[in-house]
């Protein structure tokens, strides 16, 4: 005859005691790869034990927000717009302070961007730097971003409306 089975609390115990020492089995072999003393508690295998996290870089530690934006407008193919943003957010870095101080970006469509400059003399100025300054904003944000510039002087005041219009040419006189 059999011995009888175990049963109740005694066979709670047995099921509790093999898991136990299949659990030990395993970090025996996995502290000890082919037969060495490794007793790092990883194996020296790269594996990470489950729980914290420990010295070094780990995928769940706190990840800086510019590494986080930048998977995320990769992600979404937001390139371009992000590019185009940075001339107009970024412009004294892009073009330097000298220029910046003395123009502003407009508008950018299809790669072409239009400069607003402060004086007719620096609107002049610009449209001789125009292939240096595509070369800065390309070296900044990236190519075919800004293919072309289209440079002016600032606007003048307009005679054509208004309450107290006169008819005639206007004053004779230079903006800028």
């Amino acid at each position: 005859m059999q011995p009888e089975a175990a049963a109740g609390p005694e066979l709670a115990r047995a099921v509790l005691d093999a898991a136990l020492s299949r659990r030990q089995a395993a970090a025996r072999a996995r502290r000890t790869p082919g037969g060495g003393a490794g007793g790092d508690g990883a194996g020296g295998s790269g594996r990470r034990l489950r729980g914290y996290s420990g010295p070094g870089p780990d995928p769940r530690d706190p990840q800086p927000l510019s590494a986080v934006l930048n998977r995320l407008v990769k992600a979404r193919g937001w390139q371009q717009p992000a590019a185009e943003a940075t001339v107009f957010g970024a412009w004294e870095r892009v073009v330097g302070a000298e220029v910046a101080q003395h123009s502003r970006p407009v508008k950018l469509e299809n790669g072409e961007l239009t400069v607003e400059a402060r004086s007719t003399a620096w609107a002049t100025q610009l449209r001789l730097l125009a292939g240096s300054l595509l070369k800065q904003i390309a070296s900044e944000v990236g190519h075919n971003v800004v293919r072309k510039l289209h440079i002016h002087g600032p606007a003048a005041p307009s005679w054509q409306k208004g309450p107290r219009r006169v008819r005639g040419r206007g004053p004779r006189d230079t903006y800028g």
